[in-house]
């Protein structure tokens, strides 16, 4: 291990060291912990009359808060809230994390997920079935598959990653089905978030793989009541998705088209887009690295996303996941579109091993101590409220 590695390591281990220390206390000491509904609303037209449109948030509020503002946790696709409040082997989740270092914390379920539940395909659309195969080969064994180029250096799975072992199972317990329609999905939970924001006031919004594509939406709706975006692996690249096709060629364009680039749903961009015009897309010629994915970007001259560009943004990408392949790509656009980011490759901050399910491995608390400090070098403060 080089010098450099080695350092980043030993900061690593400090970042960590709070949440292992924290534990050793005992208890959580909270002020409350309830939940609530926000947005949705009956639907008369479709029979027994059900909710729909809401998400379910769970709050944890410490009994000695001593951050000004809160961190709204946003699980991504085929996923609920657990992911943040506990991990299937049992240690405490990136929720406990947060409170115990003085942070207000609230973690959702998104609109027709888990507690915010599905009712009928008729107001929401159809849903996705269950991918076993989907699941180990993305999330809890990504080294025994080989369809990127990073995924060999994956080792922080809890467990064994095979069925039978309790940690698998408890993981694959907690999957849930997700809307097919990416529209419809980045709609329905854009809303349900800004009424989040404006019953809670300015916040923190950190979101995880599909809820990434909820980031820009909703900042673009309330740039005055989000703080700061945490993008764990956010749904990307910008433009098309990429479809992992093992060697030797590793990637794919996916055929869909992002209308917006970030997202499947429209951004204010400047000069506005009028009439019938449309973003204008160029491809990279070449990749920055063999390893890594071609990026996608506007073409010159590029417009600008002005509601995002003050909001402090950090991309976190785990070495081994399937994102380590193309998030520098999200950070590009963004560059490109006037706003200025920040990309922690774990790696690069020696933190390794991990795939895409960051928060729930054995390591997550040196993940958590990453995205903590990052979130201290940003002084948040409570004149910056907006309000």
């Amino acid at each position: 291990m080089n010098k450099i590695r080695t350092i980043a390591l030993s900061l690593a281990l400090l970042l960590a060291a709070p949440m292992a220390h924290a534990q050793e206390r005992g208890p959580l000491s909270l002020a409350s912990a309830s939940y609530f509904f926000v947005g949705g609303k009956i639907d008369t037209s479709t029979e027994g009359s059900p909710m729909v449109g809401h998400m379910y948030v769970e709050s944890m509020i410490p009994a000695k808060r001593t951050h000004p503002f809160p961190i709204v946790m946003v699980h991504g696709g085929s996923q609920t809230g657990t992911n943040f409040t506990g991990t299937p082997d049992g240690r405490e989740g990136w929720a406990q994390y947060f409170v115990r270092r003085g942070y207000a914390v609230y973690v959702v379920d998104q609109v027709a997920r888990g507690r915010a539940a599905y009712w009928a395909p008729q107001p929401y659309g159809p849903v996705t079935p269950s991918r076993f195969n989907f699941v180990e080969q993305r999330f809890v064994a990504p080294e025994r598959y080989k369809q990127w180029p990073q995924a060999h250096l994956h080792t922080q799975c809890p467990g064994a990653g095979k069925p039978g072992d309790p940690a698998f199972d408890q993981f694959y317990a907690s999957q849930f089905p997700s809307l097919v329609s990416f529209p419809r999905q980045q709609e329905l939970n854009r809303d349900a978030l800004v009424a989040l924001l404006d019953k809670i006031g300015p916040a923190i919004l950190l979101t995880h793989s599909q809820s990434g594509a909820f980031n820009w939406p909703v900042a673009d709706a309330r740039p005055n009541l989000l703080k700061a975006l945490v993008a764990v692996e956010p749904s990307g690249p910008p433009v098309h998705d990429i479809e992992n096709t093992g060697e030797p060629d590793w990637f794919k364009d996916a055929e869909r088209m992002k209308v917006s680039g970030l997202a499947d749903v429209p951004l204010a961009y400047e000069p506005p887009l009028t009439g019938d015009a449309k973003l204008e897309f160029v491809r990279q010629e070449k990749s920055d690295k063999p390893e890594l994915a071609r990026c996608w970007l506007q073409k010159e001259p590029a417009r600008r996303l002005p509601n995002l560009a003050r909001i402090p943004i950090v991309i976190i990408v785990a070495e081994a996941s399937y994102h380590a392949a193309y998030d520098h790509c999200t950070a590009a656009y963004l560059n490109q579109a006037g706003v200025p980011n920040t990309l922690i490759r774990l790696a690069d901050v020696g933190v390794l091993g991990n795939g895409h399910m960051m928060m729930i491995e054995k390591n997550n608390a040196a993940i958590a101590g990453v995205i903590a400090q990052w979130l201290d070098r940003q002084r948040l403060r409570v004149a910056q409220a907006g309000r």
